[in-house]
């Protein structure tokens, strides 16, 4: 039983991480005991789509996805159990932010702390490759296999 979120620019990494996680967690059977969302750490792109080879990316691993991004909120500290980020950028704004929050009670962490295969930091493919998308699908469905396996 929780609740995660999952922040960054909010239209690669994360969105990714968030329709993963939800296609895990509906193929359980556990969608009524999460609330699953993403959104960004800047304003950057707030408003837009997934970028198109994530979207591509994951229409090729059969995973709907249907996210606009949105900058995290100070409720969002508030409502969420977990906040997964992707890499130590995201970690210090997040802390940072999370300070300024009388009652967090989300407890920031890198979602590659979950990673089988150790690979702590899930690297933005922005600027990479349809290849780098498909490591990043890869990495957050390591971690979000591990991290939906953990006691909530």
């Amino acid at each position: 039983m929780g609740t995660g979120n999952l922040p960054a620019g909010n239209i690669c990494r994360s969105p990714i991480a968030e329709a993963v996680f939800r296609k895990l967690v509906t193929d359980e059977k556990l969608d009524h005991k999460w609330r699953i969302d993403s959104a960004a750490t800047s304003a950057y792109e707030i408003g837009s789509a997934p970028d198109y080879r994530g979207q591509n990316c994951m229409k090729k691993h059969g995973i709907t996805m249907n996210h606009i991004a949105r900058q995290i909120t100070k409720e969002d500290f508030q409502t969420f159990d977990h906040i997964l980020c992707m890499d130590e950028s995201n970690l210090r704004d997040l802390n940072r932010k999370s300070n300024q929050v009388k009652d967090c009670k989300a407890k920031i962490e890198l979602l590659g702390s979950y990673d089988p295969q150790k690979q702590l930091i899930i690297e933005d493919p922005y600027y990479g490759s349809e290849k780098d998308f498909e490591t990043v699908y890869q990495q957050c469905l390591r971690c979000c296999k591990a991290f939906l396996e953990m006691p909530h």
